[in-house]
């Protein structure tokens, strides 16, 4: 039997993508699981739609994944967050801005990532240390930003993943603080986000789980929108 699959959203019909040969690749860490994800999602270059984003093909690092929506220049607020990002901090993260989970003096570079991601478009990756507070040692951690367009054609969505090293074990209150970032800038056709706050598109960032959907596997919190 075939893998988990993803329709794609493209404009040619019956576009199919097999999530098995990315699973199967053990040396495959989250942060490129998605990327390969992303990458077989992109119609002739195209940042690919949000509603493209099927949780069932990424059920292997949902606990590592969230999804953030640009609401200004600069500004995303967390909509989905996976289990390992919110238990790391020990708090609900959901509605939330991306910024929240960095320190003060960190927050000028999460910024110019989110112009990047969103304005470029570019996949942006940031290398993360947190603060040592309250007893917590500090850990590294990684992040990896993928834009994604909204329903309207705007990309003012993204997927993201956080790796890190924490221990699991304790919730930590600390801050991250960035040590190096790379972007990527996108090629081909794509619809740049409005200098304005995004859309409220109808729908939600990752689709709601299909009928059939096994409640065993790992899945992110639905934050639905205010209108």
């Amino acid at each position: 039997m075939s893998g988990p699959t993803l329709q794609g959203g493209g404009t040619g019909a019956g576009t199919v993508v097999e999530m098995q040969r990315f699973q199967a690749r053990a040396s495959l860490t989250p942060i490129r699981q998605a990327e390969a994800y992303w990458t077989a999602l992109r119609d002739g270059g195209d940042v690919p739609l949000r509603t493209q984003i099927d949780p069932r093909g990424l059920q292997d690092l949902l606990e590592y994944a969230f999804v953030i929506e640009r609401v200004a220049p600069g500004i995303a607020r967390i909509r989905l967050a996976g289990q390992h990002m919110t238990s790391a901090f020990g708090m609900e993260l959901r509605g939330m801005p991306l910024s929240a989970v960095f320190a003060p003096a960190a927050r000028d570079e999460i910024k110019n990532a989110l112009v990047e991601t969103f304005d470029a478009p570019a996949v942006c990756e940031l290398s993360l240390t947190s603060e040592a507070r309250y007893g917590h040692p500090a850990f590294n951690a990684h992040m990896i930003l993928l834009p994604l367009k909204s329903d309207l054609g705007d990309v003012s969505r993204a997927l993201g993943v956080l790796v890190s090293e924490w221990d699991g074990n304790t919730p930590s209150s600390a801050r991250f603080k960035v040590t190096g970032a790379v972007s990527r800038h996108v090629s081909g056709p794509q619809h740049r986000s409005p200098d304005r706050p995004a859309d409220h598109a109808t729908g939600t960032g990752f689709r709601e789980p299909a009928a059939g959907y096994r409640a065993d596997c790992p899945r992110l919190r639905l934050v639905k929108s205010d209108p």
